[in-house]
């Protein structure tokens, strides 16, 4: 019994060093890091578990709850929301029609659309080539199986918040342009103009 209790505290003691020596060896690498990363991998790590697709954990998706609301109409408030806030509507691709072309048959309707706003473009590319990944910004309208329109955007508080913390300027402008996204989509599956 007494060797069981030893090993037993050995095998404590050396997980306290080494949680120990992990917090000390990590610590200073988190303290560079966003205030709101912490908040932002367990958002991540939420929806993962729940829906065990990392796809789906990435993004915004919010349903179309009006069936009055068309494809078109959608569209349409989507450039309109982006005029409002100052985004450039970039363009389309209507990956519906590059299926029915390769397949010969019909398709739903999914359709890309991307917004920009270069001046928070250019300031990304500066302090980082990789977030040109990021651009443009881009949401999916898109019909599901039973008919449904959704749209979908990638969540980008990963970006903002999910490493060491962007320069000052460059992250409310990231804010902005993360709200403004977060507002198209919600305002556009009501049909708002």
């Amino acid at each position: 019994m007494i060797f069981v209790r030893n090993i037993l505290a050995t095998l404590g003691l050396i997980t306290l060093l080494g949680l120990g020596y992990g917090f000390v060896r990590i610590a200073p690498i988190l303290s560079e890091f966003d205030p709101g990363y912490m908040e932002t991998y367990k958002d991540f790590a939420a929806k993962l578990l729940t829906t065990k697709d990392p796809g789906e954990a990435m993004m915004w998706a919010v349903p179309v709850e009006d069936p009055g609301l068309k494809v078109e109409d959608i569209k349409e408030s989507l450039k309109s929301l982006a005029v409002q806030n100052n985004f450039l509507y970039v363009g389309e691709s209507a990956f519906y029609k590059q299926v029915e072309a390769v397949t010969g048959q019909p398709y739903r309707h999914i359709a890309f659309l991307s917004f920009c706003d270069a001046k928070v473009g250019k300031m990304m590319a500066d302090y980082r080539d990789a977030y040109t990944g990021f651009m443009p910004c881009r949401i999916s309208v898109v019909q599901d199986k039973n008919g449904k329109i959704w749209l979908y955007s990638m969540n980008l508080d990963m970006m903002i918040h999910g490493g060491k913390k962007l320069p000052d300027e460059l992250r409310s402008e990231a804010l902005r342009v993360r709200n403004v996204i977060w507002k198209m989509l919600h305002g556009a599956a009501k049909g708002e103009f």
